[in-house]
């Protein structure tokens, strides 16, 4: 028989998922989930505009500011590239939102970004993706059965700033898709604007 990872009768935030040591499909697995990695074809959108003045600024001023923490990579990296992002796509940025599904599903998710689609941003703390993409996909989780009204997929992206990779969870087959590939700031930030678009323009 299987053993349960979660406790019964324990309460569990979204950032104790990333203090387990447990493999992600494990965690999912819980909450009935399946897990699999693979190179995901991503929606993709072109945008009007260039993102040559944000690439510059990250070029010439990142070599100056000091990022040995979560909250400077947080205000230094991911916020510039959200705030740019409305330059471009009419969407409405959630920050530290609050979720309370149940005592296994609850707490703030760092960036809940909603147009025509969802996405669930996280910055994953002591750079570990991997941590970081388990407790995404419980976010996901999250999401999946707070939100009733429509079967489109769940996005997510976890990020160490400079790093970006996504996921999606497919809601009738409850499977969530971690990306085998990954985004660089500032290096691919035209493509990974592309994607922002593709999953938040209206349909």
């Amino acid at each position: 028989m299987k053993k349960q990872i979660l406790e019964e009768g324990k309460s569990y935030t979204f950032s104790d998922y990333f203090e387990l040591s447990n493999p992600t499909k494990e965690i999912v697995a819980e909450f009935g989930y399946q897990l699999r990695l693979e190179r995901i074809d991503l929606p993709e959108h072109s945008f009007d505009g260039s993102l040559e003045k944000l690439k510059n600024t990250f070029y010439k001023k990142m070599p100056h500011i000091s990022l040995n923490s979560e909250t400077a990579k947080r205000e230094m990296l991911v916020a510039p590239v959200l705030l740019e992002l409305l330059d471009f796509i009419e969407i409405d940025i959630d920050i530290e939102y609050p979720l309370n599904v149940s005592n296994y599903l609850k707490g703030n998710i760092d960036y809940f970004i909603r147009s025509s689609g969802s996405l669930v941003v996280i910055e994953a703390k002591k750079a570990d993706m991997e941590r970081g993409f388990s407790q995404l996909a419980v976010e996901m989780i999250a999401v999946d059965k707070y939100i009733e009204e429509t079967d489109a997929p769940i996005y997510g992206a976890v990020t160490v700033g400079d790093l970006w990779r996504f996921g999606v969870l497919d809601r009738k087959e409850k499977l969530i898709l971690k990306d085998i590939d990954s985004y660089r700031v500032p290096s691919d930030l035209e493509e990974l604007f592309s994607v922002f678009v593709g999953i938040l323009r209206p349909q």
